[in-house]
């Protein structure tokens, strides 16, 4: 079956490697263009733009995928499926409609619609996720499904290690999907829940949260993009491992050292931080960052405790 496949992330590389193997290797690949990333702010293309040209696929990196041309392009492949996984961009019409359309969503939908579905299940503490192969529509993640399953959510599981396994899933799903052809269902609003997409305080560890709830935010942000505490003297520092660590005397707020490790009072309950990272420099175990800032501590408050 011929194909064109829309994604931009990780997450749609490995599906992306799994549709090439398959019977329905995509014509086209469509990416967003290159931007500035990492902290020299260099110009870099998208995880799929790199794999595509790996793999040997004609690419395009349009500004925006609803342009006529872009429709032309992808209509010149003359597809008789277009494939679509975190491409990062609405899709409007008339490429809605000019297409069968069928999409990679890394949820058990009508659970976690929206732009952040794992982070949101992993911080919600669900006890399991999924992946659904949808048909787009005007309404965000609303369209008919035709294949879904189930993947467990592990207690130790944080984003990068759950998005792995739903990637893999994604991929099989959606070779599934265009080897069998099953039929599509409406989708039931019943249950319907919105991952909005990660903003700059969703990444603030704020100690009036119990810690269980503060522990799933920092697996739930690892290791993409991180969540950090503010300290009293207005420093961040990042968190990238935790547990809770039982009732504990510490109020909610204070950061001290307990017996050779660091943490942090919370409204139920302590917060042992594991592995952090001073602004500007690289992650570390906590017992190296007590040996530079132990006695300054002192049962320092962060602030917003």
């Amino acid at each position: 079956m011929r194909t064109v496949y829309l994604g931009t992330s990780e997450f749609a590389v490995a599906v992306l490697e799994r549709l090439a193997r398959s019977a329905h290797g995509p014509r086209l690949v469509v990416t967003r263009p290159d931007r500035r990333r990492g902290r020299g702010r260099r110009l870099a293309p998208p995880p799929v733009a790199e794999q595509a040209e790996r793999l040997g696929i004609e690419l395009i990196q349009p500004d925006s995928v609803n342009d006529g041309a872009v429709l032309e392009r992808i209509a010149a492949v003359e597809p008789e499926a277009v494939c679509i996984c975190a491409y990062g961009a609405l899709i409007r019409e008339p490429l809605l409609s000019a297409f069968e359309l069928l999409n990679v969503h890394p949820s058990l939908l009508p659970r976690w619609r929206g732009a952040a579905p794992v982070e949101r299940a992993i911080a919600a503490g669900d006890a399991e996720t999924g992946v659904t192969i949808m048909r787009p529509t005007a309404e965000l993640d609303a369209g008919p499904m035709c294949l879904q399953r189930a993947e467990p959510i592990e207690p130790d599981d944080d984003f990068g290690t759950l998005s792995a396994r739903l990637a893999a899933l994604g991929g099989n799903l959606l070779v599934e999907a265009l080897d069998q052809r099953p039929p599509f269902s409406e989708q039931p609003d019943d249950g319907a829940t919105y991952a909005e997409k990660i903003a700059a305080e969703d990444r603030r560890l704020d100690p009036t949260r119990a810690a269980d709830e503060l522990e799933r935010q920092v697996r739930a942000l690892h290791p993409h993009i991180g969540a950090w505490l503010e300290l009293r003297d207005g420093q961040r520092l990042g968190v990238h491992r935790a547990i809770p660590v039982g009732d504990g005397a510490l109020r909610p707020g204070e950061l001290a050292e307990e017996d050779g490790r660091l943490v942090l009072g919370t409204a139920s309950g302590g917060l042992e931080l594991l592995q952090v990272q001073r602004p500007g420099g690289r992650a570390m175990d906590a017992s190296a960052w007590l040996r530079g800032h132990g006695r300054a501590l002192a049962r320092q408050n962060p602030s917003g405790g």
